[in-house]
């Protein structure tokens, strides 16, 4: 709409040409009002400076023409001139416009838009005795305080048409982090894509739209991005129980006059680019051709208000070392590699000015993944609390307490997104996040800790937010975090029953 009214004020502009009538002060009023129009356009396309330089040179005719007018007659004769001279000029400057507005609106940078950000840390961690900076450090291991943190995030958006069934493409580049750095083929290896998501939307109708590629989670209340959570770390339900993302299709439908969202995904099994085969002995080879299942309901009671719920079922591949030279399982001995696995959860988000507060209940299992070859079962909650402050001294700052809690001991624990022995030199804990078998237990054992519980997990952490310029966000946090069993791990090999960070976040989004 905006280039609309630029390119009618310019074709309104040849007014000024008729000869004679126009006076020098009634010119520099139109081109006055032609070089506002022309700065509205500078940040849509680089050509615009042109157009004010051609602006400048108007008004310098402008300025002859007063100086001429002053001589006499000589001045007329100049006057009747350079009306068909700056008619020659503005009928340019209405092409160049009008091919900048096209170019707008139908060529390759229409609809696109990119956005995103960087988030450099620091931080300190008790357990390991180290401090440093951390930026796009690449682990093979899921770790609660840095894995999804110290990134960059780039997402990319095209849209193709204008209204809102326009079709549109999504890609989220997130380098050594997120979904892209977990995925792995149909034999298990890991992909290393760079990419956390990537899919095309194509608008069935005004209200419902097909998602079709790699598509995030619908579980939980706390987004991936770090630019879009309160606290510096993710909360233990969306690192550890809710199921990561999917490649496969989604179906999102706005009803009840878009008060209410329904989601429904059909899908591989999380964090697989292909559906899974696991080779056996004798080259017999196992796939996994049961697809996920997954459906979420976001329902808008009131504008400051959301309820979500959103479930998952299908089969999950069981993590077996790889010293097992027969069976699956941790325990070697289970004939297959799948076992069926169901996660629910509920999840709540209040916002009222400048306070928020969050709420998430989930439950998770997935048949003979626990450490003794039984089912593994999970269950916990997370609670955060938000607000905003402003001060004289520091202006917008923010508070925010989140506790987390995860129940993980059921058959010595373990589960999708509980493994155990992916870091460290003992095989049956996670020594940098903290789960594993109750090793008091396991070393006394005569079965291997078949009769071992695994480890019960929460958190709390406390952040302060700082916001010094526009798109820029400090974080500072202190989290403390408890298990039930020692099986944190420290520098000098000992293990404990806690663990603490402190670190600092910078954010610059665009």
């Amino acid at each position: 709409m905006q280039r609309k009214l630029i390119a009618m004020a310019i074709m309104a502009l040849p007014v000024v040409t008729q000869a004679g009538t126009d006076s020098s002060a009634a010119l520099l009023q139109k081109l006055e009002a032609l070089e506002q129009q022309v700065k509205a356009l500078q940040q849509s396309n680089a050509q615009i400076p042109l157009l004010q330089q051609q602006v400048q040179n108007l008004q310098q005719q402008l300025g002859s023409n007063n100086t001429a007018a002053a001589t006499g007659n000589a001045a007329s004769a100049s006057e009747s001139e350079e009306p068909e001279t700056l008619q020659q000029t503005v009928n340019s400057l209405k092409i160049k416009v009008d091919t900048l507005s096209e170019a707008a609106q139908t060529g390759p940078i229409a609809g696109l838009s990119v956005t995103g950000f960087v988030d450099p840390m620091f931080i300190y961690n008790r357990n390991s005795n180290s401090a440093g900076f951390r930026f796009l450090n690449k682990n093979g291991a899921y770790n609660y305080y840095d894995s999804n943190l110290g990134d960059v995030y780039l997402d990319i958006k095209k849209t193709f048409g204008v209204g809102p069934e326009a079709p549109s493409v999504e890609l989220v580049i997130q380098p050594d982090r997120g979904s892209g750095a977990s995925f792995s083929s149909e034999s298990g290896g890991l992909t290393n894509s760079i990419f956390n998501q990537a899919n095309v939307n194509l608008p069935l109708s005004s209200t419902g739209t097909l998602q079709l590629g790699l598509l995030p989670s619908l579980a939980g209340y706390e987004p991936n991005p770090a630019s879009q959570i309160q606290t510096l770390t993710h909360n233990l339900l969306f690192d550890f129980s809710e199921p990561a993302s999917y490649l496969g299709m989604n179906y999102k439908l706005f009803t009840n006059n878009y008060q209410t969202l329904w989601q429904f995904m059909l899908a591989n099994e999380q964090l697989k680019s292909a559906g899974a085969i696991v080779n056996g002995q004798n080259g017999r080879s196992n796939s996994n051709s049961t697809p996920t299942l997954a459906a979420r309901v976001d329902y808008q009671y009131t504008t400051s208000l959301d309820l979500g719920f959103s479930a998952n079922i299908g089969r999950q591949t069981i993590l077996t070392p790889s010293s097992c030279s027969g069976g699956y399982g941790y325990q070697c001995n289970l004939s297959s590699p799948f076992g069926r696995y169901f996660y629910a959860e509920a999840d709540l988000t209040y916002t009222w000015s400048d306070i928020q507060y969050n709420a998430q209940l989930d439950y998770g299992q997935q048949a003979h993944a626990a450490w003794n070859g039984g089912m593994a079962q999970w269950y916990g909650f997370s609670l955060l609390a938000a607000k905003k402050w402003y001060t004289d001294w520091l202006g917008k700052v923010g508070t925010v307490v989140r506790v987390d809690y995860l129940n993980n001991s059921r058959n010595g624990g373990g589960g999708s997104g509980i493994l155990y022995g992916q870091s460290g030199n003992i095989a049956s804990i996670n020594p940098s996040s903290g789960w594993g078998v109750d090793q008091q237990c396991l070393n006394s054992s005569g079965n291997n800790g078949i009769d071992c519980k695994g480890t019960n997990r929460s958190d709390i952490a406390l952040d302060l937010l700082f916001y010094p310029a526009d798109k820029m966000t400090v974080k500072l946090e202190y989290r403390h975090d408890f298990a039930s069993n020692a099986v944190f791990q420290r520098s000098d090999g000992s293990l404990s029953r806690n663990n603490d960070i402190l670190a600092t976040q910078f954010i610059y989004a665009f």
